[in-house]
């Protein structure tokens, strides 16, 4: 192919999708000349299954992300259709914010932001060819012959490589939305050495409006008080747009079972594996015979369009049969399709063959985020794709990598399961992987990781000094609720006797009533003349922190004890093959994933405490022999 010099650039972002878009405006906004390319500038920031952001573990994602000066928390907010608190009836831990999105405002949001980032370009074009020079550079070629150099390259091609579209019988080469796929790319990638594999993923249809019967269903109301993902955000959109629920049924079960034959996933058209946690129809149907029924979530797509997705019913049934299936339901019989449901197949990395900063080993310069690296949601993609783009901004100044830590965030609980366990199936984030949840709450996520935002120059003045504002009410609350006492004389205790708790004999300081789980802190304001006027965020904070106070210690004891671990380095030269006493499974494993700590090592598949052993053995023997770092 004939080229042209198209010009030199600190770092490339392939991919304007979740992943691309934080990792582009990271590395611009840390003073990095970046492009990022796109197929299709409609496409940026596409939401082509739910158009929702959040939702259990992945709200704590969102609001890591803003902590650390990504865009996606301040985009939901923007964009928002309906917001609503998932797991109010469980602990603080799992709270998770869930908001609807107006998916094309959405999608204009960030292309504008992009548009406007000082140091970003953003280029519609398909990039066909990467390879590194011999100066330690990347060429990227486009499919028109644009040839760039570039130091670092992310690599966010999303569901994009050698994307396949299944619908029946019918398949074809493409991407979500009737976008094109990428189709060269791969060649190249393969050429590098990369580990690349096929992942699947699906999309439900999308049906008009006007043709549901939406007397028949559940309606699904958003929370009266709105609590924004983004810090930023002051005055949080109020909810405009409700859903819905209804169910699948038993005429449902029998029109899929009947079809099963018809389904490429079946029928064993499909390579690809698909996501473990977001199934098809046909195969919820499969693996749960035994269940009656499944919910059915229909939602809005926008506030500007009848499109409503029907999400719990992705599918790569033939068209005629998902007509069919969804006539059977209640509220459905008359629905109207606009797009079908489909099952996408797409070439991705083993995680297993990345650092823990995303740079792929033995190509140096060259990272990963998002679906490339083998997960699945928009907010799995956009953490990776922050942290890629710091670290490889970090790396073109010349600064140590940023790794965060499992007891830091989900980020790095996310990151780190990727990189050290890897996964089977496309890798979705619950709170449940994380073994630091209480510590780890949705509340608390500007306390982790703003200061880190900060230092890394994506948290501006501003906001810096409001969030030490936020920290200061907050600590000054918890010392006045410690020291202030109430008596009994003050008529608390017909409070605690209707709460079903043990009334006052003597004086008791307010904080240690609020440690009862019958009594929350707007209780005590009738006793306490002295309490300031604090914000909603403020108050959550102070009235977790002094409930869950002996729990909170007793997991950080746990965390500094496992930084022991962490902080015990593994060169990285290491001969495993060389070690005494190491399992050939162990060997083989640690040469694969390449550890960078004991830590990390110890939560290897495959390494059992015993191999950990022979290891911190090794250590020593080495800090005794002078070559320790």
């Amino acid at each position: 192919m004939k080229t042209y010099n198209a010009g030199n650039y600190d770092i490339a972002v392939i991919g304007a999708g979740h992943a691309g878009i934080e990792a582009a405006l990271a590395a611009a906004r840390m003073g990095c000349k970046t492009v990022v390319f796109t197929i299709n500038l409609d496409m940026v920031g596409n939401m082509p299954c739910n158009p929702s952001i959040g939702g259990t573990a992945k709200g704590h994602l969102v609001r890591e992300i803003d902590a650390l000066g990504g865009e996606m928390g301040k985009a939901a907010d923007a964009n928002m259709l309906q917001s609503r608190m998932l797991n109010r009836g469980k602990g603080p831990a799992v709270h998770s914010l869930r908001a609807q999105i107006d998916r094309r405002a959405y999608q204009e949001y960030m292309k504008h932001q992009i548009e406007l980032q000082k140091n970003l370009s953003l280029k519609q074009a398909e990039v066909v060819d990467i390879h590194p020079t011999e100066n330690g550079l990347w060429t990227v070629i486009t499919k028109l012959g644009a040839e760039y150099t570039f130091k670092k390259v992310v690599l966010a091609t999303g569901v994009f490589l050698r994307g396949k579209i299944f619908v029946g019988e019918v398949h074809y080469n493409g991407g979500p939305d009737g976008s094109g796929g990428a189709t060269e790319l791969t060649e190249h990638l393969l050429k590098l050495g990369l580990p690349l594999r096929r992942f699947k993923t699906g999309t439900p249809a999308r049906v008009l409006k006007s043709s549901i019967d939406f007397s028949k269903m559940e309606v699904q109301y958003g929370d009266e008080e709105i609590v924004p993902f983004s810090y930023t955000t002051k005055t949080p959109h109020e909810n405009t747009e409700v859903c819905y629920i209804t169910y699948t049924n038993e005429k449902t079960k029998q029109i899929i079972l009947e079809n099963l034959h018809r389904s490429p996933l079946y029928a064993g058209e499909i390579e690809g594996v698909g996501p473990r946690y977001c199934p098809s129809i046909e195969d919820k149907i499969v693996r749960f015979a035994d269940k009656k029924r499944h919910q059915l979530f229909i939602e809005p797509c926008g506030g500007n369009t009848e499109e409503m997705y029907l999400q719990g019913m992705s599918s790569s049934l033939p068209e005629e049969v998902q007509i069919e299936i969804y006539h059977s339901i209640e509220g459905l019989e008359h629905c109207e399709i606009m797009r079908n449901a489909y099952a996408i197949e797409y070439d991705c990395i083993d995680p297993l063959a990345l650092y823990g900063t995303l740079e792929i080993k033995n190509q140096p310069g060259l990272y990963g985020a998002g679906q490339f690296n083998g997960s699945s949601g928009y907010e799995e993609a956009a953490a990776q794709g922050l942290m890629a783009g710091i670290n490889a901004a970090r790396s073109v100044k010349g600064l140590e990598p940023l790794i965060l830590p499992r007891s830091s965030s989900y980020i790095g609980t996310l990151i780190d399961d990727l990189v050290t366990k890897g996964c089977s199936d496309p890798y979705r984030m619950m709170t449940s992987r994380s073994e630091y949840r209480l510590l780890l709450r949705q509340n608390n996520a500007d306390e982790r990781l703003m200061p880190i935002g900060y230092e890394n120059g994506l948290i501006g003045e501003q906001e810096w000094q409001e969030f030490q504002s936020r920290c200061a009410l907050k600590e000054n609350e918890i010392k006045r609720l410690k020291a202030t006492s109430v008596s009994p004389k003050s008529g608390i205790n017909e409070l605690l006797v209707s709460r079903e708790t043990s009334p006052l004999s003597t004086g008791c300081k307010l904080a240690e009533l609020l440690c009862r789980p019958q009594i929350f802190y707007n209780d005590l304001k009738p006793f306490d003349p002295e309490r300031p006027t604090l914000p909603r965020d403020i108050i959550d904070k102070v009235e977790v922190e002094i409930k869950y106070e002996g729990y909170i210690e007793r997991q950080q004891m746990q965390v500094d004890s496992m930084k022991k671990l962490e902080n015990k380095l593994l060169l990285p030269n290491i001969q495993y093959d060389e070690v005494t006493g190491l399992r050939l499974e162990a060997i083989e494993k640690l040469k694969k994933v390449e550890p960078h700590s004991i830590g990390q090592a110890s939560r290897i598949s495959g390494v059992s405490p015993a191999d950990i052993s022979v290891l911190l053995i090794y250590l020593d023997k080495l800090k005794s022999e002078g070559f320790s770092k």
